[in-house]
């Protein structure tokens, strides 16, 4: 099987800096980008699934639909602010990909802020029409990660690996987790470990904070299953850690 995160023919990789790595970005983004693109290619179907009137199901499908666009929101803030100026100013040769990048960024805000309002209307009303709506609106934003997310790591992500420490690119991903509620990160660390392969899911749980990692075992993990069981009942709920 093609791994999801292979360059397409016609798109080339920023040119890398010569020296040695000096962190680990590409494989932490990685792991980041597996849950989003699990997330975005469930949320239509997970729309579609609520039942004109099912005001309850609504409720809970339509929060955890918004609170995967909050994550995803922060996830590209982090990188505007702490990525992608220092990148700009160590690798000049990848300007131009950092536009595009950016220009990303800019189309999936703008998708999320056009989905926003379609999403609460529907979670009032729980009509046919919005839920038909809301349903393309993802899908189109769908569309878009599914370039954005591929190319970042294939044609940028080399270059972070060679100009930034492992202590600034660590400081890109604790951007989300200072900006997130503990909380809300406990109960939905189970799903980005299990979109990820199992040496995978080690490594990102070594970078969660220990008081979340702790609140994980102790609640977190049967959060996970009671959540995925309620999104996809009847579905085998995916392992994680």
């Amino acid at each position: 099987m093609t791994d999801f995160f292979t360059m397409q023919p016609g798109e080339t990789a920023a040119p890398v800096p010569p020296g040695p790595v000096l962190c680990t970005g590409t494989a932490a983004m990685r792991r980041i980008h597996r849950f989003f693109l699990w997330a975005y290619a469930e949320a239509p179907g997970l729309v579609r699934s609520v039942a004109a009137g099912d005001a309850a199901r609504a409720a809970y499908v339509g929060e955890v639909l918004g609170n995967f666009d909050m994550v995803l929101h922060v996830h590209h803030e982090g990188e505007d602010l702490l990525m992608y100026p220092p990148l700009e100013q160590r690798a000049p040769g990848c300007v131009l990909h950092i536009a595009q990048m950016l220009e990303h960024h800019r189309q999936v805000t703008q998708r999320l802020e056009r989905i926003e309002p379609v999403r609460l209307r529907w979670m009032r009303t729980v009509d046919d029409a919005d839920a038909s709506e809301l349903a393309a609106l993802y899908e189109d934003l769908k569309a878009v990660l599914d370039v954005h997310l591929r190319r970042e790591v294939t044609e940028v992500m080399p270059v972070v690996d060679r100009v930034m420490t492992e202590k600034e690119a660590a400081a890109v991903g604790q951007h989300g987790i200072d900006k997130l509620d503990k909380k809300f990160m406990v109960a939905y660390l189970g799903m980005v470990l299990a979109t990820n392969p199992p040496a995978d899911r080690v490594e990102l749980f070594k970078e969660i904070p220990p008081p979340v990692r702790l609140a994980y075992k102790l609640v977190g993990r049967r959060m996970y299953r009671k959540q995925y069981a309620t999104l996809f009942p009847g579905r085998p709920v995916p392992e994680t850690l």
